[in-house]
């Protein structure tokens, strides 16, 4: 799954009102009928902890904040879509990751992210 099926997935069965963000937003899509801010994120392996940058958690939690709305990151594995109500900080560490995995600048760079297990996920 990519993150325009994951878009329209969530769309077509959960928040009719779905709307994308801007290719430079802080997030992905929004809800005005829920107040939810989202982050999709689409992985090709299945993991029991998923990985968040803490730039785009503080980011979309400060957003969130700002307008009233809850911070989401919702996730596509092999195994399902899950998703986070971002509540709890995680425990942040660095790690040496590229610096996008989608562009042509995939070299590694410091990036401090903290790991969402998914017993605290909700599977959609």
């Amino acid at each position: 799954m990519n993150e325009s099926e994951l878009f329209k997935f969530l769309k077509d069965k959960y928040i009719p009102d779905l709307q994308g963000g801007d290719e430079y937003s802080s997030f992905d899509c929004y809800s005005e009928k829920y107040k939810m801010f989202i982050e999709l994120k689409c992985r090709e392996v299945h993991y029991d902890t998923l990985m968040i940058e803490k730039y785009k958690y503080d980011r979309l939690v400060d957003l969130s904040l700002g307008y009233g709305y809850s911070p989401y990151y919702i996730n596509s594995t092999p195994k399902g879509v899950y998703s986070f109500k971002l509540a709890l900080n995680p425990e942040w560490i660095w790690k040496l990751l590229p610096k996008t995995t989608q562009f042509a600048e995939n070299h590694e760079i410091l990036k401090q992210v903290g790991y969402l297990d998914l017993k605290d996920a909700k599977q959609l």
